[in-house]
């Protein structure tokens, strides 16, 4: 059963939707029960990156998160604001991240001899395979997916880039390690594409 983390942010009802026409059995649920008990998690989000992290925090989610799936081996799949919670912070506020992944979470920034593109990044654009994981090994070249947003995440290392996608200049589009994995974009909202990386992941031991 793959539990879909409701902390009060995030497309929980389209994740469901999109899980269950794959054929997928998952579940809405914020009880800490719920959450220990769940062969694999997916982490949603929509809004800023404090809000995001004080929702974890009064809803006393953290602790059973990080047993779970930074301790425990579960499989994690953090979705758009869910991914950049993954890493150590945000330019966008000032509360520290869950620090699971070497990252840090930025505003787009242009450099000052290309033209200015709009932010936030809207709407459908392809990814670039950097490295091989199982959640990517069976997508279609090339892929594209829905993106809406106007921080993404650097990264420490390049071990963690799973998948990079350029506007303006490339930036990690899927990041992981080990058992937890991060979109940038939102599959839920994706099509086909979308239900190909959520059918990998819903394989993932």
């Amino acid at each position: 059963m793959i539990v879909i983390v409701d902390y009060g942010l995030g497309n929980l009802a389209s994740i469901l939707n999109m899980l269950r026409k794959i054929g997928v059995a998952a579940r809405i649920s914020s009880d800490p029960g719920e959450i220990e008990s769940a062969e694999k998690l997916v982490l949603p989000g929509v809004g800023s990156f404090d809000s995001g992290m004080t929702a974890l925090e009064e809803r006393g989610l953290v602790p059973v998160l990080t047993r779970k799936a930074l301790h425990g081996g579960t499989p994690l799949l953090g979705l758009c604001l869910g991914m950049q919670l993954l890493t150590r912070g945000s330019e966008e506020g000032r509360r520290p991240g869950l620090g699971w992944i070497d990252a840090t979470t930025v505003r787009f920034r242009f450099p000052q001899d290309t033209p200015r593109l709009p932010v936030p990044h809207m709407g459908w654009n392809r990814i670039r395979v950097e490295r091989g994981s199982p959640i990517l090994a069976a997508l279609p070249d090339p892929s594209r997916f829905y993106f809406v947003h106007s921080y993404h995440v650097v990264c420490g290392s390049s071990d963690a880039v799973l998948a990079t996608t350029s506007y303006g200049y490339d930036f990690p589009s899927v990041i992981g390690r080990g058992n937890l994995v991060g979109t940038q974009f939102h599959p839920e909202k994706s099509h086909r594409f979308g239900m190909a990386l959520l059918r990998s992941f819903a394989g993932m031991a």
